[in-house]
């Protein structure tokens, strides 16, 4: 995968997680949601940021990420659902994203070309185990 490539799907992922989460803390009263969608909101800030700088040093122009057809649709499942049902689209969404974007950034730090966004896909991943290991808790 190319480098701007792994900058634009890195982007619409954390774009994604942000949004997905914003929508939970709206309408979640259930402290663990509420609790994980914090920490989405922040976490996923900051990888946004990292792979920006990283890209930058790679001579990258970043454009403003947008998320790609299939996290529209879960966004839009995820707005037109409320409550507790709410809750656990969110999750369920939330453990399918995590895997896919565990995927991405093994993959380029594996077999990257650039090598700041290399350093930064492999300071990512441990951050999106971490999470991982939280929702495989939730319900």
């Amino acid at each position: 995968m190319s480098a701007q490539t792994y900058v634009m799907k890195a982007g619409a992922s954390d774009l994604y997680e942000k949004t997905a989460s914003q929508i939970a803390l709206e309408s979640t009263t259930n402290p663990g949601v509420k609790s994980f969608a914090t920490m989405m909101v922040s976490d996923h800030s900051q990888s946004s940021a990292k792979v920006k700088a990283a890209a930058a040093k790679s001579g990258l122009t970043v454009k403003p990420p947008v998320l790609e057809p299939k996290q529209q649709s879960m966004i839009a499942a995820l707005r037109a659902t409320k409550g507790p049902a709410r809750d656990a689209l969110y999750i369920s969404q939330q453990k399918a994203a995590h895997q896919e974007a565990l995927a991405l950034h093994q993959s380029y730090g594996k077999s990257g070309t650039s090598v700041p966004l290399k350093t930064a896909a492999g300071e990512i991943v441990p951050v999106v185990q971490h999470h991982i290991e939280i929702l495989a808790k939730m319900k």
